[in-house]
């Protein structure tokens, strides 16, 4: 595995990479949910190359940039024992050139809904910092994890609208056995709260039940979640389409419901594709 910190570094070598690539962007601290990201990527591309940088742009200022966990060695690691040819590990300094940069901005309806209601901006800088790596690879194909679903739809969308030949890889949501979604914030919880977002999960759980017995209305199964998540400071509770569009009736293979709760000072996401 090769390490590469630069952005003329990876421009010439990407001049002479032949063959898929498969591309994994994370923001480090990697965990299971990353590793079948990766796994995805080295099943089915010649070449897989996965980037580590922590995105400034897609923070808000009283969010945990400054504090995102960060586990350089370890992730290295990760990433040699998962067969990663390139690793791309940029500064902040290489990836933004200064205060007046051309600009991304998120679609003026689907990128201003839950996340983006709740975030304002944040899909800016996501798209903004996945458009400047894409254009660096150049990937063949792309891994995303579908718990963060509207991440996910709205880089579909901007692949569709900008026309970048690059195929989007939904990858599914990798669990703790104990049902709680892996993500790199987990570990600010303490052992009472990661007890307690368990309900996150139970609540998921409960839609799939009550679906499978018939009911769909969108509102009752949202009643449920929420006696289910009591104990939660619970953001949003969304039932949409796959186009981001609430319904008010679940359509089976249609339909994806998503949580956003926070514990402390913790904020999580989790949802389920039915």
């Amino acid at each position: 595995m090769k390490i590469i910190n630069t952005i003329e570094e990876l421009q010439a070598i990407r001049k002479k990479l032949n063959g898929s690539i498969g591309f994994v962007p994370t923001m480090g601290a990697l965990h299971d949910g990353h590793i079948s990201l990766i796994k995805n990527a080295r099943a089915n591309n010649d070449i897989v190359v996965v980037s580590i940088f922590v995105n400034p742009t897609q923070f808000l200022a009283h969010e945990d940039f400054d504090k995102y966990p960060k586990r350089d060695a370890a992730d290295k690691k990760i990433c040699e024992l998962c067969k990663v040819d390139y690793l791309f590990m940029p500064e902040i300094s290489s990836m933004y050139q200064g205060d007046d940069e051309v600009l991304v901005k998120a679609p003026k309806i689907s990128g201003f809904i839950l996340e983006g209601e709740k975030r304002p901006g944040h899909f800016d800088g996501v798209l903004q910092v996945v458009l400047k790596l894409f254009n660096l690879v150049q990937p063949t194909n792309a891994y995303f994890g579908k718990k963060d679903a509207q991440q996910l739809s709205l880089i579909s969308q901007m692949v569709k609208n900008l026309f970048l030949p690059i195929n989007i890889v939904e990858c599914e949501i990798i669990r703790e056995a104990d049902g709680l979604a892996l993500s790199s914030r987990n570990v600010y919880l303490t052992q009472e709260q990661r007890k307690e977002a368990l309900a996150i999960s139970k609540s998921l759980n409960m839609t799939i039940i009550s679906v499978t017995k018939g009911e769909r209305d969108s509102t009752t199964i949202k009643n449920k979640m929420q006696e289910i998540m009591s104990n939660l400071d619970i953001e949003y509770i969304a039932i949409v389409n796959k186009n981001f569009e609430e319904i008010q009736t679940i359509e089976v293979k249609n339909t994806i419901i998503l949580i956003a709760c926070k514990l402390g000072n913790t904020r999580l996401i989790d949802n389920m594709w039915i």
